[in-house]
């Protein structure tokens, strides 16, 4: 019988040779899948990169921060000089002077205008920054006259302007030395009667004033190589102020650079304290859990509750801060006092659902202790929430600061901060808007800056968002 049929089930096993297997190439026909190998915090920064508008802001970040600590080295202004020549100059404005005798007082005798062939109110000499002179044609029946000037052109006898001085008697000239500034006058005369009453008719005459420098305020101010070759009539370039000066004459480049120090130390110096007090707390109540959890969060709705400006208030009268000073120690107190209870439930929050994770009861299983479980878990997995309310607190703080040196309860002039200079800007935001809006836009980008910024690490430092490539 054949040998397959006295075994059925018997399975038949082929002889393999080695001339059976074939060498396979180095390429292989199904690629294969690797992901890189990355860390925690460097697949953090890949998506950060990938997030256009974050990298911009930590670019205006970064530039705010050399703006801040390295421009004072390269721009060497002190914030508090006066340029009294050059008094809320604008960028770009012109800055030549023209070189003149010293000031002498006028008694009101002139050729100038006389040999102009001018008649009634006229201004009787070359008019520049060290004085206008006005001379007119007495006024029959005129007991005296009131001499006003303005910088818009009057539309009638109620917009003549800023009255500089009443003359009386039979005087018929005058000589303006008020603050003058290279810009084009509309001075008005009007006449008085007897009484001292004044009429309805009213003469102006336009001076476009040119700004003029002696010898001696060049010397003193170190304007040109040799002052000796100046003869008057010569012009010679005043300072520069790329962004242009204030109300005072003081550079505003360097006084943002000043202002930027203050208001960024509040900005990140206020965050860095209440974050800090935040974290310690919020993650003592979310590990330990329980009743004092409950009474440390009941304590923290009750500092939310608190009214911020009435306790900054009462802090400047702890401080003894009075008017006109500034309260940059009752500001730092009330940020650091009030502002924690945010960040303190944001906290807890992300450790009470950490304390609950698998890996954290094993840990506990495997007799891991309360300094460990901190230190290699809670910790390490609320840092990036952390850095987040960081960067979302900076902002905050630098707009308080500004708002309250705006209203007049943070930093005083004359020290430097930008939300003291947008007060100080409003005086004159119709006549020289540069003086606000310098430092209201440093404002508005770093407060922007740091909110994109925030964003875009709250992005990338979210694990769920964890590329798998």
């Amino acid at each position: 019988m054949d040998q397959h049929l006295k075994h059925p089930t018997a399975a038949v096993v082929p002889t393999l040779r080695p001339t059976d297997f074939e060498v396979l190439g180095t390429q292989s026909a199904a690629p294969m899948l690797v992901r890189p190998s990355r860390s925690y915090w460097q697949d953090a920064w890949q998506r950060l990169k990938a997030n256009k508008r974050a990298l911009v802001s930590l670019y205006l970040v970064v530039g705010l921060i050399l703006f801040t600590f390295a421009g004072p080295l390269v721009w060497r202004v002190d914030p508090a000089l006066q340029d009294i020549d050059q008094i809320s100059l604008a960028p770009g404005a012109d800055r030549r002077a023209l070189v003149v005798e010293p000031f002498a007082a006028w008694n009101g005798v002139t050729e100038w205008a006389e040999s102009q062939g001018q008649r009634g109110l006229r201004v009787a000499d070359s008019p520049n920054t060290q004085s206008v002179r006005l001379k007119w044609d007495p006024v029959a029946g005129a007991g005296g006259y009131m001499v006003y000037r303005n910088i818009y052109e009057p539309e009638g006898r109620d917009s003549l302007g800023l009255p500089l001085m009443q003359i009386e008697g039979a005087q018929n000239y005058y000589e303006d030395r008020l603050d003058l500034q290279p810009e084009t006058y509309y001075y008005s005369l009007v006449p008085l009667d007897g009484a001292g009453q004044q009429g309805n008719d009213y003469q102006t005459v336009t001076a476009e004033v040119r700004r003029v420098i002696t010898v001696d305020e060049v010397i003193a101010r170190n304007l040109v190589d040799d002052p000796s070759a100046l003869m008057p009539g010569d012009e010679v370039m005043l300072a520069w102020h790329p962004l242009g000066t204030d109300y005072l004459g003081r550079d505003m480049l360097a006084r943002l650079m000043a202002g930027a120090q203050v208001s960024l130390f509040i900005g990140l110096l206020a965050p860095l304290l209440f974050v800090s007090f935040g974290v310690v707390y919020g993650a003592t109540a979310g590990f330990i859990g329980g009743r004092l959890d409950q009474l440390f969060m009941r304590f923290a709705d009750f500092v939310v509750a608190l009214p911020f400006l009435l306790f900054m208030i009462l802090f400047q009268v702890v401080f003894g801060i009075g008017p006109g000073e500034s309260g940059i120690i009752p500001m730092m107190v009330a940020l650091v006092i009030l502002s924690w209870p945010a960040t303190a439930r944001l906290v807890r929050g992300q450790i009470l659902q950490i304390r609950e994770e698998a890996y954290v009861s094993a840990a506990r299983l495997l007799g891991a202790s309360n300094k460990y479980l901190i230190t290699r878990h809670m910790i390490p997995n609320t840092l990036g929430v952390i850095l987040v309310t960081l960067t979302f607190a900076v902002p905050t703080a630098i707009f308080t600061e500004a708002f309250l040196s705006f209203i007049g309860m943070g930093v005083a002039p004359p020290t430097a901060s930008w939300g003291s200079m947008c007060n100080e800007g409003l005086k004159t935001m119709l006549t020289h808007p540069h003086e606000l809006i310098f430092p209201a836009a440093m404002i508005s980008i770093t407060v922007l800056a740091f909110n994109l910024l925030g964003d875009g690490l709250r992005d990338a430092l979210d694990a769920r968002m964890r590329s798998s490539e």
